[in-house]
C-alpha cells in the first residue's frame, strides 16, 4: 500500500479487516508505505482487498495497491510487525490532523482520565508532519519519544478493539506532555491552571503567546480594539489583516458569508484559515476589505481555551514579527516574542518542523489554496513520470519547495519571502530536512531553480554540490504548476500569468505573460502586456503612485495629476521625470503593476504596508459597485495588451468626479475582456480548447468571476490552480514538472 498510510490509523484498520475476515498473516510500515501478508480462503482475500479502500481511515489516502501471490506459512493469528527499513523512504508522511469527536468528548468529559488533557489524540487525529524525526512513521522516530507511556496508555496501545491501537503520539496526565503559563515573572505549573490564566489575560486584553502544532500563535480578544492595535504596534504589522479562531461553526457562521464550498473547507481535516465575505466588521482585523479570514479549533488546546471562557472569537496569528518566519522553539520564541506578547502559554512537546497556518478561499473556479502548510503540506500533489530525485527551490517570495521522490512530489509547507534572513535560514532548514527525511544524498539530485540570477535561491543553488542542475523562467513554472496538479503533461493550452514581478529571457521583468504549449514540449510566449516604465525598480511595488508614473509616462497629452480629485503626491512627479528620461528605469510587462496604478488612479496614493494591498484595496472597492456597467478598453494589437486606452478611460473618468468604486469595477471588467479576447485568439490559432491561468493576480475574485462569465459558452476549459497556490507559492511545483521533461530554460552541468 503506498500513499498516506502511515501516522493514520493504517496498521490498526487492516488488523481489524484482517481479522473481521478471519485471514492470518502480518502488517508493517515499510520505506515505501505499508505491508501485509495475507492467508486464509480466497473469498476473504478479495474481500479484504475489495475493503481497503472503501474503508479506510478518514485520513488515509491510499495511491497504490500491489497485490501478489505469496506462499502460505500457516500463520494461526494476525500481527502487527516491527516497522521494516528496506532502501530510503518513500512513503508519503501525514499532514497534522484536528482532533477527533471521540477525542473532544473524552476531552470534555469528568471522570476521564485524559479530561482537560491538551495533548489528547488517537489513531484518527493528533500531530503528524510536526512531530516526525524520521522514517517509519514510529514513536521512537516523533518527538514524544523522551515521553515512555505508562501501564494504561500502554494497554490501550497494545489493544487491537482501541481507537489507541498503535497510535504513536499517545499519552495521558500521568505519562505525557503539559502546558505551563509565564506571565510577569512567574510561571503556573499545570494544563488547567496554565490555560485559566491565560484565558484571564487574554479577557484583560493582553496578548499571550501560545505554542501550538506547528509554531506559537499570538492570540488576543478580536473585539478588543486596544488589544489589536497594540499587537499590530508591538508586531510592526500596519494594515496587513490578521486570522481570527472562532469557537464553533455557528460562531463563524456570524462572522462571514460562508458558501458551501467555503464551509466544507473549514471543516475539513485540514482545518485551514478561510477567507469569506464579512458580516460583521471587528476594528482593526482587516482594515480596508470586505473579507475576513477564519478557522475553527483544531488542537485540543484550543477547545479548552474556549471551553474556559476565551474570548471568542480570538485574533490567532503567526507568531513572529512582520515578514519572518514563524516562532517554534520554545528558546527562540521567548527571545523573539519578549516585546510582543504579555505572556507564554508553552507545551512542553518540541517541535519538529514549524509550519503555519494554511490559507484558502472557494472561488469561481472552485476552492484555491492560498498558502499551503498545516493541513496540507507534505502530502504528496502528484506523481511525476521520472525516476531520479528532483529538489525544485522556489523563487524568493512566498517561498516553497518541491521534493520528487520515486516520481511523487513532495510540496513543503509555506517558508515565506527569503529576502530576510531569518526566513532564508528556514529555507536551508526545510532542505535539508525533506532530503533528510528521504534520504536523498546530494549527489543523486537535479536541482532545479529560478531563472532570475539575483535570487536567493539561485544563489543558493550555485553553491549545492548536486548531480545537476537548471534553471525555468517563473512564468512558465506557473503555468505548469497547474498542468501538473492534473498530470496533463501532453495538454497543449495557452497559459496566462499575470503576477508582480518574474525575471524574463530577454532580462526584463515580466508579469503579463500568454504562453502556448505543454508540460512535455514546453512554452512559447505568443502575447504579453505592453512594456511599461518601472522608475527605481522593485521600489516601485512599493509605491503605487511610482508604478502609476511608469506606465502614465507613454500617454500623449498626459493632464496633470497633482492636483484634485487625482491629487498624486511629488512622488509621482520625480518618478514620471525618471521614467520619461530613462534613468534608473526597467522595462515591466507587469500586469501587477498595472494594477497598482489603476489603485492609484482610484485613490490609493499612499504606500503599500503589505504585498498586493493595492490590489486588494482595489478589489474590494469594485465589489461596492457591482450595478457599474460595462468595461474600459483593452485592446489586443500585434501580440500585445495595449494598457494606454484602458488607463486614459480610468484616467477621463476620475477627472469627470465620477464614482472611484464604478471606476475600480470598469477597470476590473475591461481587464477581464482584454484576458478573454487574447486566449480566444490565442486558442483558435494554436488549436486548443484549454486555457490555463496562473500567478497571483489570479487570486482576485472579481477577476476570475468576469473571465468565467465572459468565457461562458466559448467552448473553452479554464484551469486553474487548487493543490498548491496561484501565487509563488505553487511555482516549485511547476518547476519540478517541467524539470521532469527537461523543460530548462538555462541548463547547467
Amino acid at each position: 500500500m503506498r500513499g498516506v498510510v502511515q501516522g493514520v490509523g493504517f496498521r490498526p484498520f487492516v488488523f481489524r479487516l484482517a481479522n473481521a475476515n478471519s485471514l492470518s498473516g502480518w502488517v508493517l510500515n515499510a520505506g515505501e508505505g505499508v505491508e501485509i501478508h495475507l492467508e486464509g480462503m480466497e473469498t476473504a482475500l478479495d474481500a479484504f482487498v475489495s475493503e481497503l479502500e472503501s474503508q479506510r481511515p478518514a485520513a488515509a489516502r491510499i495511491t497504490d495497491i500491489e497485490v501478489a501471490p505469496a506462499t502460505p506459512l500457516g500463520l494461526a493469528s494476525f500481527t502487527i510487525r516491527q516497522s521494516r527499513r528496506d532502501g530510503a523512504p518513500t512513503v508519503r508522511i501525514s499532514p497534522d490532523l484536528p482532533v477527533c469527536p471521540q477525542c473532544l468528548e473524552e476531552l470534555l468529559t469528568p471522570g476521564e482520565r485524559r479530561y482537560r488533557y491538551p495533548y489528547i489524540n488517537c489513531t484518527n487525529c493528533g500531530p503528524r508532519y510536526t512531530i516526525v524525526l524520521g522514517l517509519p512513521y514510529d514513536r521512537g522516530r516523533t518527538t514524544m519519544q523522551s515521553w515512555p507511556m505508562d501501564a494504561w496508555c500502554a494497554r490501550q496501545y497494545h489493544d487491537p478493539a482501541d481507537r489507541r491501537f498503535h497510535a504513536q503520539p499517545v499519552a495521558c496526565p500521568q505519562c505525557g506532555p503539559h502546558y505551563r503559563l509565564h506571565a510577569g515573572g512567574e510561571t503556573v505549573e499545570g494544563d488547567l491552571a496554565a490555560i485559566r490564566g491565560a484565558v484571564r489575560l487574554l479577557r484583560e486584553g493582553a496578548i499571550v503567546a501560545v505554542k501550538g502544532l506547528g509554531g506559537y500563535h499570538l492570540a488576543c480578544d478580536a473585539r478588543n480594539a486596544a488589544a489589536v492595535a497594540a499587537l499590530r504596534e508591538r508586531k510592526f504589522r500596519k494594515e496587513k489583516p490578521f486570522a481570527v479562531m472562532a469557537g464553533d461553526l455557528a460562531g463563524a457562521r456570524l462572522l462571514v458569508e460562508l458558501s458551501r464550498e467555503a464551509e466544507t473547507a473549514l471543516t475539513s481535516t485540514a482545518r485551514p484559515i478561510v477567507l469569506a465575505p464579512a458580516r460583521e466588521l471587528l476594528e482593526g482585523i482587516a482594515p480596508d476589505t470586505g473579507e475576513l479570514g477564519v478557522m475553527l479549533p483544531y488542537t485540543p488546546l484550543h477547545y479548552l481555551l474556549f471551553a474556559e471562557g476565551a474570548p471568542d472569537p480570538l485574533v490567532m496569528t503567526s507568531a513572529n514579527r512582520s515578514n519572518e518566519p514563524i516562532a517554534y522553539q520554545d528558546a527562540d520564541a521567548v527571545a523573539q516574542l519578549g516585546e510582543i506578547a504579555d505572556a507564554f502559554l508553552v507545551g512542553e512537546r518540541p517541535i519538529a518542523r514549524r509550519v503555519d497556518d494554511s490559507v484558502v478561499r472557494a472561488g469561481p473556479y472552485g476552492t484555491t489554496v492560498l498558502r499551503r502548510a498545516r493541513g496540507y503540506a507534505p502530502g504528496a500533489v502528484v506523481r511525476l513520470p521520472v525516476d531520479g530525485p528532483i529538489l525544485a527551490l522556489g523563487p524568493d517570495l512566498k517561498n516553497s519547495l518541491t521534493l520528487v521522490v520515486d516520481g511523487q512530489a513532495f510540496v513543503s509547507q509555506h517558508i515565506g519571502d527569503l529576502e530576510h534572513y531569518e526566513a532564508f535560514q528556514a529555507f536551508t532548514e526545510t532542505i535539508r530536512d525533506l532530503t533528510a527525511m528521504y534520504e536523498v544524498a546530494p549527489d543523486r539530485l537535479l536541482l532545479v531553480h529560478d531563472c532570475h540570477p539575483q535570487y536567493a535561491s539561485s544563489m543558493h543553488a550555485q553553491r549545492m554540490a548536486v548531480k545537476g542542475r537548471g534553471a525555468i523562467q517563473h512564468h512558465r513554472a506557473h503555468i505548469a504548476s497547474v498542468l501538473a496538479e492534473r498530470e496533463a503533461w501532453h495538454e497543449p493550452a495557452i497559459g496566462v500569468s499575470f503576477d508582480g514581478t518574474g525575471y524574463g529571457d530577454d532580462g526584463g521583468i515580466w508579469g503579463g505573460e500568454f504562453f502556448a504549449g505543454s508540460i512535455a514540449d514546453g512554452f512559447e510566449r505568443v502575447a504579453h502586456l505592453r512594456a511599461a516604465a518601472l522608475p527605481g525598480g522593485d521600489a516601485a511595488a512599493r509605491y503605487p503612485v511610482q508604478a502609476a508614473a511608469g506606465f502614465l509616462a507613454q500617454m500623449d497629452d498626459l493632464p496633470d495629476l497633482s492636483g484634485a480629485p487625482v491629487a498624486f503626491p511629488a512622488r509621482y512627479r520625480q518618478s514620471l521625470a525618471l521614467a520619461r528620461g530613462g534613468v534608473r528605469t526597467f522595462a515591466t510587462t507587469s500586469v501587477g503593476r498595472l494594477f497598482d496604478t489603476a489603485a492609484a488612479l482610484a485613490g490609493f496614493t499612499r504606500p503599500i504596508t503589505f504585498e498586493g494591498q493595492a490590489a486588494m484595496w482595489l478589489e474590494h472597492l469594485a465589489i461596492r459597485r457591482e450595478d457599474a456597467t460595462g468595461g474600459y478598453p483593452f485592446p489586443v494589437e500585434a501580440g500585445e495588451l495595449d494598457f494606454r486606452p484602458l488607463l486614459r478611460a480610468v484616467i477621463d473618468a476620475r477627472l469627470r468626479g465620477e464614482d472611484p468604486a464604478a471606476i475600480a469595477r470598469r477597470f476590473h471588467r475591461g481587464v477581464a475582456q482584454g484576458v478573454c479576447d487574447a486566449v480566444t485568439s490565442l486558442a483558435g490559432a494554436c488549436r486548443t480548447r484549454t486555457v490555463v491561468l496562473s500567478g497571483g493576480v489570479f487570486q482576485n475574485q472579481l477577476l476570475l468571476r468576469d473571465v468565467q462569465t465572459l468565457l461562458d459558452g466559448s467552448g473553452l476549459t479554464v484551469w486553474t490552480n487548487h493543490a498548491v497556490p496561484p501565487n509563488d507559492g505553487g511555482v516549485s511545483l511547476g518547476q519540478a514538472a517541467l524539470a521532469a521533461f527537461g523543460r530548462f530554460d538555462k541548463p547547467y552541468a
